[in-house]
């Protein structure tokens, strides 16, 4: 599934927004940004590290059916970006149209990025696909995560349908290290079922390259490990995290913890957590 194959309705918003982040003087910037239709910066500064956060927004608070995002980054040679989102992205019902997010991720040889979005949450009725790539250079460096719900939770007595089409690739150098796609929904497992998410409406992924090889690697896997909400995985040099659950703030904590411990490990940087999870 590539985000050419899924063409929603003609009508609905179209917006792009483009990202170039560089390392000048010892710090990051954010160098060039263009955007079309609503979808934008609400505000980038200079994290204690010398990194550089920006806080992505889509204005009208919410995507329909037909709507068409999508986020173009590149992260310079030596640069270190962060990005994030102010609150949970909301997808609401459509009776036909497919709304679409498109998202191409660059990281250029030593450079490293930290994509940490809020909880995604499909109404029930929603249509909607989702692509992420993220392409690293040489020695570049990765953390980011995808979390979604399949309808409100606290709306106890509405049972989630509708049709969801994740994607999530990441690749180094050209190769592919982790290409994930799913299905939800009428085209695909339904959400209750044994083969699908058991009834659970929120699942996420959370991955970490190039997953810690030094001498705390072990420790650091079994304290990842002793977290009951996670399962963690490693493979051909990815760490990978994933959380089942029916509670989205207790999904986005558990990612909250593990991003703690990985940091350090995997960016090189020390803890120092988007502002914007402080309001």
């Amino acid at each position: 599934m590539k985000p050419a194959d899924l063409q929603p309705a003609p009508k609905g918003w179209a917006a792009r927004l483009e990202l170039d982040f560089e390392a000048r003087h010892g710090r990051t910037v954010l160098a060039r940004r263009r955007h079309h239709g609503p979808l934008l910066v609400q505000r980038s500064f200079p994290a204690p590290d010398g990194s550089c956060e920006a806080v992505l927004l889509h204005p009208p608070g919410g995507i329909v059916g037909g709507d068409r995002l999508e986020l173009a980054v590149r992260v310079g040679p030596g640069a270190q970006a962060r990005l994030t989102t102010p609150a949970a992205g909301k997808l609401y019902r459509s009776d036909r149209a497919l709304a679409l997010q498109a998202q191409s991720l660059t990281v250029a040889p030593g450079a490293a990025l930290e994509w940490l979005p809020q909880l995604a949450i499909l109404y029930r009725g929603a249509r909607a696909a989702q692509h992420t790539r993220v392409d690293l250079g040489h020695e570049a460096r990765f953390i980011g995560w995808e979390l979604c719900c399949l309808g409100r939770p606290s709306a106890e007595d509405e049972a989630w349908h509708g049709d969801y089409r994740p994607a999530f690739e990441l690749w180094q150098d050209g190769r592919p290290l982790l290409i994930e796609r799913g299905a939800f929904g009428e085209h695909g497992l339904g959400a209750g079922s044994a083969s699908g998410l058991r009834g659970l409406p929120v699942f996420g992924t959370l991955l970490a390259c190039p997953a810690p090889a030094d001498d705390r690697a072990a420790e650091l896997m079994a304290d990842l490990r002793s977290d009951p909400a996670l399962a963690v995985s490693c493979v051909d040099g990815v760490l990978a995290a994933r959380v089942l659950g029916a509670d989205g703030e207790a999904a986005f904590g558990a990612f909250r913890r593990a991003w703690q411990r990985l940091r350090p490990a995997v960016i090189g940087a020390a803890l120092d957590p988007p502002r914007i999870w402080n309001t």
